[in-house]
């Protein structure tokens, strides 16, 4: 039954693509605060040439695909846009809206459209005043909801399309993070409801994240006791936590044309690590634990692979950051909401090796050889994986 699931468990993972966890996700971010007359100033970032795309084909505007290709990385990528605003506009404004106590607010675009470099990507800028004037009442108070269903998965251009949002809205500022799960929130939600939306984003984010997952099933395989893979996956989550807090505060960052393989690559190290020890040895008597010594009965070996682990630690977490776009210091309100993203990502990281390693071990107790031998499989699958990916993403491929 080990055998089946943990066989069954590695197949399901490689048999998707590599680029899943970052390279076809798309992240939207918006600011919206409330101005003097009783509207919603948004801002609206989104990726340029996906906005093209798309608002070219719900348009049948072959023109705006055109023009907007033509101009793609030259500077002058707000052209296409203004010369195509009604096609722009009716994409955006039909998949995000902004109601008061349940009225629709009627969108006016403010300005012309602007275009920039995010995260090394090209980004267009559109600010749009969102009329509410209709739903407030004699004392002004009202409450909006804020809904985003831009870019879906339905339009087969990207998987996973995650709108963050700051605001200063109804005497509330915050953040909140919708995606196709959670669409939409509104002002009068507690700080709960909205920290548990992050929660379930860094769940998700780690479930899809394929190089994530290989890196935690490296760990599992070549931990030989649970004090081994407790240490190894705590190790991971410090130094990850520790470059994902540092990213957030805006005082470290690294182009993702560099962490991307260097995360395929850590993938390989640490399955190969394992397979690595099992040669060294070269006997049966590998799958039984060896005698440790040192602090915390760990030898060098031990401590190296710790080392190892913490070093692409720190790695990943610029990947988890860079699910997010994070790129500058932002409030403290969204840092704690990134944070809770971050809890989210341990608890399955945590819930993954309370299934996997106790199968694992199990049957490596019952039959030495079998356990040897997935694990070896498990880890020689994994090491080609990551290689592979590796050299993907450091040509631009994957």
């Amino acid at each position: 039954m080990a055998l089946g699931l943990l066989a069954a468990a590695v197949g399901s993972t490689l048999a998707a693509s590599p680029a899943l966890a970052h390279g076809f996700s798309s992240s939207v971010y918006v600011d919206a605060t409330a101005t003097a007359d009783g509207a919603v100033r948004t801002t609206l970032d989104l990726e340029y040439d996906l906005l093209i795309v798309s608002a070219a084909e719900s348009g049948t505007d072959q023109a705006l695909f055109d023009d907007g290709m033509d101009l793609f990385e030259t500077g002058e990528e707000a052209a296409a846009l203004d010369a195509h605003t009604d096609t722009v506009l009716a994409y955006v404004t039909d998949r995000f809206t902004v109601t008061a106590d349940g009225t629709a607010c009627l969108p006016t675009q403010v300005g012309s459209f602007t275009a920039h470099q995010r995260d090394e990507v090209p980004y267009a800028t559109l600010i749009l005043d969102y009329d509410c004037t209709a739903a407030t009442d004699a004392d002004g108070r009202v409450a909006h909801e804020i809904r985003s269903e831009l870019f879906p998965d339905a339009e087969d251009y990207v998987t996973g399309t995650t709108t963050i949002v700051s605001y200063d809205l109804d005497g509330q500022a915050g953040s909140a993070a919708l995606d196709a799960a959670h669409p939409s929130f509104s002002t009068g939600q507690g700080w709960a409801d909205r920290f548990g939306e992050f929660f379930l984003l860094g769940a998700e984010h780690l479930l899809g994240g394929l190089d994530h997952i290989l890196f935690l099933l490296a760990l599992i395989v070549g931990s030989r006791r649970l004090r081994d893979v407790v240490l190894a996956a705590t190790t991971f989550t410090l130094a990850h936590s520790l470059t994902f807090l540092l990213a957030a505060l805006g005082l470290v960052t690294m182009p993702s044309a560099i962490v991307e393989p260097v995360i395929a690559l850590s993938i390989a190290v640490v399955a190969a690590w394992y397979l690595w020890g099992v040669w060294r040895r070269r006997r049966l008597t590998a799958i039984v634990d060896p005698v440790r010594t040192g602090p915390l009965g760990l030898d060098r070996a031990d401590w190296s692979r710790l080392a190892v682990v913490f070093c692409f630690g720190l790695v990943h977490g610029l990947g988890f950051a860079g699910a997010l776009g994070i790129e500058e210091a932002w409030s403290w309100t969204l840092l704690w909401s990134l944070l809770v993203f971050n809890v989210g990502i341990e608890a399955v990281q945590l819930g993954i090796i309370a299934v996997v390693f106790p199968l694992l071990a199990l049957l490596r107790r019952r039959s030495p050889r079998v356990g040897l031998g997935l694990g070896v499989a498990i880890a020689g699958i994994v090491t080609a994986t990551g290689l592979v990916w590796f050299v993907e993403r450091l040509l631009g491929l994957g």
